[in-house]
């Protein structure tokens, strides 16, 4: 596989995060982890728009997808906001929380960059999914 880059700007709404999946899941089409990389973006853009000024009304998110001999980048820009995002183990019963702890178990390595002027929450996925032997 040669190496390549695509990004696209979404509204910072709900229903943009359907087309952000959808942008993902039409990029890595055949691929093993197409269903991994669709479920993290989700996430991450949910993220944005929940937690930071991409989800105020005029802004917008940039997910971006890289492509690697081994691996997938995957990256979700937002706007900026107060407090930088945190793996959080939720509570029992709740119904959010857990978007970060689940791309820290997908992802071969995830992070953030950047401050309250705008973030970048990334994920790194390898292109084959990981098999574990019995011996």
């Amino acid at each position: 596989m040669s190496a390549w880059r695509f990004s696209r700007y979404f509204l910072g709404s709900a229903p943009s995060i359907t087309e952000a999946r959808r942008f993902v899941t039409t990029l890595l089409r055949g691929s093993p982890i197409v269903e991994e990389a669709e479920l993290i973006v989700s996430e991450l853009a949910t993220n944005a728009i929940r937690h930071s000024a991409s989800g105020r009304f005029g802004g917008r998110f940039l997910v971006t997808v890289q492509a690697h001999p081994d691996r997938f980048w995957l990256g979700v820009l937002d706007e900026g906001g107060p407090s930088s995002p945190k793996v959080f183990r939720p509570s029992m019963g709740a119904e959010g929380g857990r978007g970060l702890l689940l791309v820290s178990t997908l992802a071969l390595d995830w992070g953030v960059w950047g401050d309250d002027r705008g973030r970048t929450v990334w994920a790194v996925l390898r292109s084959q999914r990981q098999t574990t032997s019995c011996s």
